[in-house]
């Protein structure tokens, strides 16, 4: 779909270096390398998703600027994000932007908290993305530039800068490549993530994770006791949710294949897995310093049974299946709370009505 670029023209370096300085300098680079944004490079990205240029995918805070299809392009092109991928990366703006998602408390938190991409369906093949061994990063492909791409907007249009628009204390390195990865759900005994989520077909669904984490469990003897281990690992004293301020969240947590099919033996129904992972998410009362036990008596956290609950109910957990088969290893990949996860169709017609 051609139409008009409205972006100011400026001249810039053509050699990559070059135009790496000086877009560092102009306040539009992550650091790492960067490609002139031509506006033939720029035309090809827009052409390839789809959508007028003009279409505004969503506001973005803290700026509260419409994100247009062109704003994406642009810096899909300098990210070195491919241009088959802009469908997915269309849908991963407008699910960013949904208001559930509260991308700007993630974006002004003293917190670490970076979007996180799942994807489901066919695009996971189409686009190139992981799904078996190192799923979470480290396999080569695009993956690792889509993922910039999206920061790049969240930079360059959202207006998430360290130190002036966001005051996170550490931030991460999911901050600069973001967390893009797929389910293998060829290997998935239970449906995908997007149609749990109610959107068949190809999606993607976002979280606001604060980075990833593994967890070892060498033995792995049943279901039960991967999600023990899994459960009693998500609720560690210093998750988000844990402190006494934080209102509700929604965990993360992938299971590699040999895993998932144990677990499935014991638990064939993906909500019973999540009641698994709500009833070990608890720590008691006591293991807390006694300086919290007030502060957590006060904002009623402290359940009957005298436990400090991760999460409110079952639904507050999400499992995927990816990774590689060699087991022993679980991931989790801890909430930041106060927002909830926004999936979306690939197909923009449905966006108004998607979760």
């Amino acid at each position: 779909m051609t139409s008009s670029l409205v972006s100011e023209r400026i001249e810039v370096p053509d050699d990559i270096a070059e135009f790496s300085k000086d877009a560092l300098a102009r306040g539009w680079s992550d650091g790492l390398p960067l490609i002139p944004p031509t506006e033939e490079r720029v035309q090809a990205h827009i052409e390839a998703a789809g959508l007028d240029a003009q279409h505004v995918l969503g506001v973005l805070y803290p700026s509260g600027v419409s994100c247009t299809v062109e704003q994406l392009a642009v810096n899909a092109v300098m990210a070195g994000a491919p241009a088959n991928a802009m469908p997915l990366m269309a849908a991963s703006i407008s699910a960013i932007a949904d208001p559930a998602f509260d991308l700007a408390g993630i974006n002004a938190t003293t917190a670490s908290v970076v979007p996180a991409f799942i994807v489901s369906g066919e695009v996971r093949d189409t686009v190139g993305l992981p799904y078996k061994h190192s799923a979470f990063g480290g396999q080569a492909g695009p993956a690792p530039a889509i993922g910039r791409a999206l920061r790049l907007v969240i930079r360059n249009v959202a207006g998430q800068v360290a130190g002036l628009s966001s005051e996170s204390v550490f931030g991460q390195p999911g901050r600069v490549t973001g967390i893009v990865t797929a389910e293998w759900i060829e290997e998935s005994p239970w449906p995908s993530l997007g149609e749990r989520r109610g959107v068949k077909g190809d999606s993607v669904t976002v979280f606001g994770v604060l980075g990833s984490a593994n967890i070892l469990n060498s033995y792995g003897s049943s279901g039960s006791e991967i999600l023990e281990v899994i459960g009693k690992s998500l609720c560690y004293m210093g998750n988000n949710n844990m402190d006494h301020s934080a209102q509700f969240a929604h965990q993360l947590v992938s299971l590699n294949p040999v895993w998932a099919r144990i677990v499935a033996r014991e638990f064939p129904k993906m909500e019973d897995v999540q009641e698994q992972l709500y009833i070990h998410s608890a720590v008691p009362i006591e293991n807390f310093p006694v300086s919290l036990h007030r502060p957590l008596e006060e904002a009623n956290d402290i359940r009957p049974d005298g436990k400090v609950y991760l999460m409110d109910t079952p639904d507050d957990v999400s499992v995927i299946v990816n990774g590689g088969k060699g087991s022993l290893h679980g991931c989790m990949l801890p909430a930041m709370s106060n927002m909830l996860p926004v999936t979306r169709s690939l197909d923009p017609a449905t966006w108004q009505s998607s979760r």
